[in-house]
């Protein structure tokens, strides 16, 4: 899911999801309420045991159909034994059956002479039939396989028509695990944990179900129920006739399998099991999740790690001719992989003459297209991170921060270095030349707002935002607490030693209409950055791309499901995300075809590793070109896929510092790899007689199928989609960028003038020498980001330190645009006589904001403290500064809150979410899931009535008594200040009888920073260095 239906964060947010389903018969809901209506079986989950299922069997009527066939039955067997399956599921419910079961069991097991039809294609054949034959809810569908064991495959099953799973094999798989003596020995040595067998199996099924859940959730659906039948799916690889009987509606954009080839795989695992004089005594690792010498064949793998920098050592050691040959041999190596992507079944033609490559476009304008992507400072280490961003910005190319902020002193160039590449002032890096900056030119802001500040957007050349990854779109991610040092802790505006949580969506992103505020929010911040929006490639990102356009993004990303981080579950890696060649196809198309593209420059990323890739991402469409794995790679990783551990052998993905200490990476490694990549680019431009990459763009009419490189089945697939040159849609449309986006015109805002440029104006005085200056203006709700161009100059002229408290005064009477305060900087103070619309004080970073009602409705009568006076996502992802409200907030109120002060007299639902720092002051009720996944900071919330533990999160927090004397000054000096921003009547009351108004409060204290403190008493009771550091985390 992506900017229209927000994905769901599963751990924090399952209050409002569910896996329970129905089975039975079901009725018209015009009909309720009826006896006949509430006759229904519920299951609280969709995974089950023969206990269970016997259950159901007992309880409703139920039909067992088989799905084995004879094996004997050939080629078209498989196709026959679909068509009596549905003809005998039919007929079970012409004869009464409220459920039917598709069971591959067979008493004393399976025998030589029978194989299965597989049982999504059974689920898929049978769910379309009866809908056809008009019977499909009068009866469930319940599957009962060894097929199934994976969260993939319980969410395939029930996404085409299956009300629940008995995955019997899985069980047996678990008993048989549990009892052999190798498992029994390690509980014994304590390797196991010691639990019985009912205990894993329990467990195996709540992995299951955690895993659906999260599946659900990356498509923004709340309940199983929903998800049921629904076919949220596009299919890689199959064919028409397998998608008209099983798989109705599901998109298969460039086709593939047939029944008969399909028939010939399943008689393959069938020889497997049988073929032999016995069964085999254990299940073949075929390599499918990890790399093994001759099994699976891995995009991305140690050989090949090693070959590249074979390459790279070379150039190191000056042996440039030496490197050429090496990387010719890795380039070699890449080509003669069995085809593993689409692009491996193309080969690139043309109608133009080649031309001498003294003629193309010099390497330096190829790698000015280079970007690496978002890979935060905490997922790498410091010295990968840097290294890496030295090395990309040395070759002209663009280095992408990743989400989680980034240190003001890498905006700065090394100045000091030696002839051995040494620097006093980076002590921990290598190969460093005077001029290296490891400023990050594209700046990410994810769902996490880790960071972000006034001074890190205005850093940027390129601010980009993540709607989602490519290797696990729809999931956010979480930095273990292991992983956060005091450097990372300070940059994040976070504890040490705190775990931090990305959620996956964008908390303030529910519609395209919230994208584009998002886009003009950052666009106001800095002016001068290309705003960018990263997008996952699927079925319709072009209609998603063309809104984006239209939102007012300056640069798209299409990133493709193959790229990746060593971090993400294998669900998301395997089994979520397309190849880009089908989303950058589709979203030049239909950019074209809508006079769109003009304004946007587009760009490719996905395991793009070789001069090939890139020329034949130019050509369907992508005018710049994304790499992560390769150039990590280049740096010396050696594909371990141990990110996760924090135990990286080389030093790249670990904060450990023994281990990072192993870094030997250089800038060069990386400039020399761009170099190599980008003069293969050039070499095929040559070839084709393309000068530069500009009139290579959208040329899909110079691709065509490799005959060379096809097989059996991929002779079956049809590239016509990809292959369909945009230019034939739209003739005479540009195909690259060629304008920018307006952003800020009368006719883009609405506006005669824009109010922050008169602000900007009117405190002339403060920004030039800080001098104070108080300035009054009427507002309207068409100014949106009121602030951030102020806080734009601020930053520009004092960096992140910005103004002294006070230095900027704003009073505004009426009603806030959206955004109000956006990332706005200390030492303004933006005080509103009126209401605040959505996003108010969204990434806070030092200032002050005042909002209340007007004396003349106070004087009708108006209650503010029982009125929303700020509406939803106020405070969102704040960093720094203080936000006084006098009246009631709307919903996710302080989400990502890091260091802000917050008062307020009521909030809506998911309150203080993922909050790591900061003080939030609630005088009003709460709504419910207040303080999931809250890490850090604290909150003090008034519980008059005593119902407020029954609306928050417990998980990650305490409730704790407001009883020391440093709470009680600390709360009631926030009270002290609400009252004299705002004049609040309630404030003022629970002052006036404060000893007994303190014990109405609730202190909301995270288990991880209450620790954290308790650590650093400790150390500090013990004194010397290990409470010098401890402190140092703030």
């Amino acid at each position: 899911a992506q900017v229209t239906t927000p994905p769901i964060d599963p751990l924090r947010e399952g209050v409002v999801m569910g896996l329970e389903m129905t089975v039975g018969k079901r009725h018209d809901l015009a009909l309720a309420p009826s006896e006949e209506l509430a006759d229904v079986l519920t299951v609280a989950t969709p995974v089950l045991n023969a206990a269970q299922l016997g259950e159901i069997r007992a309880a409703k009527p139920t039909a067992t159909v088989s799905t084995l066939y004879p094996i004997a039955a050939g080629p078209d067997g498989l196709r026959r034994a679909v068509e009596e399956l549905c003809a005998q599921a039919e007929q079970a419910v012409r004869d009464g059956a409220e459920a039917v079961l598709l069971s591959d069991f067979r008493e004393g097991g399976r025998t030589a002479d029978l194989t299965f039809v597989p049982p999504l294609l059974a689920v898929g054949a049978v769910h379309h039939h009866l809908i056809r034959a008009g019977l499909r809810m009068r009866a469930s569908i319940l599957v009962e396989t060894a097929q199934a064991w994976s969260t993939h495959h319980i969410a395939c099953l029930v996404g085409y028509g299956a009300s629940a799973v008995h995955p019997y094999m899985l069980w047996s798989a678990v008993r048989f695990l549990y009892e052999s003596d190798k498992s029994a020995k390690m509980r014994e040595q304590g390797k196991l944990n010691d639990i019985s067998l009912r205990a894993s199996l329990v467990n195996t099924r709540k992995a299951l179900e955690a895993g659906v859940l999260k599946i659900l959730s990356k498509i923004g659906i709340s309940l199983l129920s929903s998800y049921h039948g629904a076919q949220i799916f596009e299919a890689i690889g199959i064919g028409e006739q397998l998608v008209e009987t099983a798989f109705r509606g599901t998109p298969s954009r460039v086709g593939g399998l047939t029944p008969p080839e399909l028939a010939e795989e399943v008689a393959e695992w069938h020889a497997t099991a049988f073929g032999g004089a016995a069964p085999p005594e254990r299940l073949l690792n075929y390599g499918f999740v990890k790399f093994y010498a001759k099994k699976e064949h891995h995009e991305n793998t140690p050989p090949m790690s090693k070959m590249l920098h074979k390459a790279l050592d070379s150039y190191e050691a000056g042996d440039w001719d030496k490197g050429r040959d090496q990387y010719k041999l890795f380039n070699d190596a890449v080509a003669a992989a069995p085809p593993a992507t689409l692009r491996d079944m193309l080969e690139m033609v043309s109608d133009r003459e080649p031309i001498s490559i003294d003629e193309v476009e010099p390497v330096e304008a190829i790698m000015r297209r280079f970007a690496t992507g978002g890979m935060s400072l905490g997922a790498l280490s410091r010295e990968a991170h840097e290294t890496l961003a030295m090395g990309v910005n040395r070759a002209g190319a663009r280095s992408n921060s990743g989400e989680g902020g980034e240190d003001e002193a890498r905006w700065t160039a090394v100045s000091d270095s030696d002839d051995h590449g040494n620097s006093p002032s980076w002590p921990h890096l290598k190969g460093l030349q005077d001029g290296d900056i490891a400023s990050s030119k594209i700046k990410q802001v994810a769902s996490g707002r880790f960071g972000v500040t006034p001074a890190y957007l205005m850093s940027a050349e390129q601010i980009e935002i993540k709607i989602a990854q490519g290797a696990k779109p729809g999931e956010g991610g979480q930095l273990p607490g292991a992983k956060v040092n005091a450097y990372i802790a300070s940059i994040r505006a976070c504890k040490e030693g705190v775990m931090l949580i990305s959620p996956p969506p964008h908390h303030d992103i529910y519609s395209i209409e919230d994208l584009a505020q998002l886009i003009h929010d950052l666009k106001s911040a800095n002016r001068a950055a290309r705003v960018s929006v990263k997008l996952v490639s699927e079925v319709g990102v072009g209609v998603v791309a063309a809104g984006v356009a239209k939102a007012k993004a300056d640069h798209i990303v299409i990133s493709g499901g193959d790229g990746g981080t060593g971090a993400a579950a294998w669900t998301g890696i395997k089994h979520a995300g397309l190849p880009w060649e089908l989303g950058l196809a589709e979203a030049h198309q239909t950019l074209v075809l809508n006079r769109l593209r003009s304004r946007i420059v587009l760009q490719s990323d996905g395991q793009l590793k070789t001069g090939r890739d890139v020329t034949i991402a130019a050509l369907l469409g992508a005018e710049e070109f994304g790499f992560a794995t390769t150039p990590l790679i280049a740096l010396g990783c050696i594909m371990m896929r141990k990110c996760h551990l924090n135990t990286c052998p080389v030093g790249i993905a670990t904060q450990d510092p023994e281990l990072r200490a192993k870094f030997a990476g250089k800038p060069e490694h990386v400039v020399n790899f761009f170099f190599h990549l980008a003069e293969e680019v050039r070499g095929h431009m040559a070839s084709m007689g393309f000068r530069s990459i500009e009139e290579m763009v959208g040329r899909a009419d110079m691709l065509r199928v490799d005959d060379a490189h096809l097989n059996e089945k991929t002779r079956l697939l049809d590239f016509g989609p990809i292959l369909t040159p945009a230019a034939s849609l739209a003739p005479g449309e540009p195909q690259i960028n060629t304008m920018g986006q307006d952003h800020f015109s009368r006719e883009a805002t609405g506006l005669d003038s824009i109010l922050d440029l008169d602000l900007v104006e009117a405190a002339a005085p403060a920004l030039e020498s800080a001098t104070p200056v108080s300035i009054e203006r009427p507002l309207n709700n068409l100014n949106r980001a009121v602030g951030a161009i102020l806080s734009n100059e601020v930053s520009k002229r004092y960096g992140g330190a910005g103004l002294p408290d006070g230095t900027i005064n704003v009073l505004l009477r009426g009603h806030t645009g959206q955004s109000f305060g956006f990332s706005l900087a200390k030492g303004v103070r933006l005080e509103v006589q009126g209401d605040a619309n959505d996003g108010c004080g969204k990434g806070l970073s030092g200032g002050q904001i005042v909002v209340y009602p007007g004396a003349e409705l106070l004087e009708q009568g108006f209650v503010a403290e029982e009125n929303v006076i700020v509406g939803n996502v106020a405070c969102y992802g704040a960093t720094g500064g203080s936000v006084f409200f006098r009246g009631i907030a709307g919903e996710r109120f302080c989400v990502r809150n890091s260091g802000a002060i917050a008062v307020v007299e009521g909030i809506g639902d998911h309150g203080c979410e993922y909050m790591t720092g900061g003080r939030v002051v609630c005088l009003g009720s709460t709504g419910i899931n207040f303080g999931a996944g809250m890490s850090g900071g604290i909150a003090y919330m008034l519980d008059a009535d005593g119902s407020f533990a029954s609306r928050c999160n417990t998980e990650m927090v305490s409730l704790d008594r407001v009883d020391s004397p440093a709470d009680e000054a600390e709360l009631r000096g926030y009270l002290e200040s609400h009252v004299e921003h705002t004049g609040s009547p309630v404030a003022a009351a629970l002052l006036a009888d404060w000893s007994g108004s303190v014990g109405k409060f609730v202190k909301v204290f995270p288990h991880d920073y209450k620790r954290v403190l308790r650590e650093r008493a400790a150390a500090e009771a013990e004194g010397g260095p290990a409470a010098a550091a401890v402190a140092a985390s703030g």
